[in-house]
């Protein structure tokens, strides 16, 4: 599991190819309507393509935007025309600079500020990227593109994963992309140095469930395909284990204890991807203040 996680770091900040990511296949998935979701090495890709051409939100790393490029194809020959960001982090912006030159990169303002200097991740220094990869297009609390005959509805969410976290709503295909606030089944990264808040991150999932339209198709920002009761399961998580964490801090418990208490059995599994169950409660402690 150590391992795993050291492995995850690497590729994560890592700017260069990685023999893992020589090896990567980005497949597509059609959702609904006019989107489809690629999966590869880093967070899920939401592409929507039309008689407008293609948008996409978020583009994994660098190395692999020949191969995302490759797929987009795959689905419809149009020019890619717009980026939308998430959020900051690498595995969701890698590609920004290759794919930037070819559609506008649109994305919170907080976005553009972290992408532009330099940031303290996973304990290490991370650069500023380079200009080519800075959103061009930034907001601050929500923009509509209309565009392949539906609006697509991007609404800034504080305080969640991070403090620039966009979610977004494909109305007319009843799609909704959750970036990192939404990590399938795993306990997520809260990136609590960039404005993330694990209390945040719960109130907004809660939010979205109340937004989502019946029968709506949801894509994580890792992970698979998914629904509103995947969604509601997630919730469910995070109160859990919040409260427990809460409620050993206001016994005066220490992390090292909290950690030897370990999580819900029924949440036991859900440490098995980037942030395992000792780092999770980890975070949530750390939150709490």
């Amino acid at each position: 599991m150590r391992l795993l996680s050291i492995l995850a770091t690497i590729l994560f900040l890592t700017p260069g190819i990685s023999p893992a990511q020589q090896d990567v296949q980005i497949t597509s998935e059609h959702v609904a309507g006019s989107v489809h979701m690629l999966v590869g090495q880093g967070g899920n890709i939401g592409a929507t393509a039309g008689s407008d051409g293609i948008l996409i939100v978020d583009d994994q790393f660098a190395p692999l935007a020949e191969k995302i490029r490759a797929a987009l194809k795959e689905i419809d020959p149009g020019p890619l025309r717009f980026i939308l960001n998430t959020h900051y982090h690498g595995d969701h912006t890698g590609g920004n600079e290759i794919l930037g030159r070819e559609g506008t990169i649109i994305a919170h303002s907080n976005v553009r500020k972290r992408l532009s200097t330099e940031q303290q991740l996973l304990g290490r220094t991370q650069p500023a990227a380079p200009p080519g990869a800075w959103p061009v297009i930034t907001f601050d609390q929500s923009v509509s593109i209309h565009f392949n005959g539906e609006e697509i509805h991007v609404l800034h969410f504080p305080s969640g994963h991070t403090d620039g976290d966009s979610i977004i709503f494909f109305k007319g295909s009843n799609v909704i992309h959750m970036g990192d606030h939404f990590f399938r089944d795993r306990f997520p990264f809260v990136d609590l140095g960039a404005g993330g808040s694990v209390q945040g991150l719960t109130d907004n999932i809660a939010s979205v469930i109340k937004m989502a339209p019946e029968g709506v198709k949801i894509i994580p920002g890792h992970g698979v395909l998914s629904g509103v009761e995947d969604l509601e399961r997630y919730h469910e998580m995070l109160v859990e284990t919040t409260e427990m964490v809460a409620s050993a801090k206001r016994e005066g418990k220490t992390l090292e204890e909290v950690q030897a208490q370990g999580v819900p059995e029924k949440y036991s599994s859900w440490g098995s991807g980037f942030i395992n169950n000792d780092r999770w409660l980890e975070i949530v402690f750390n939150s709490l203040g």
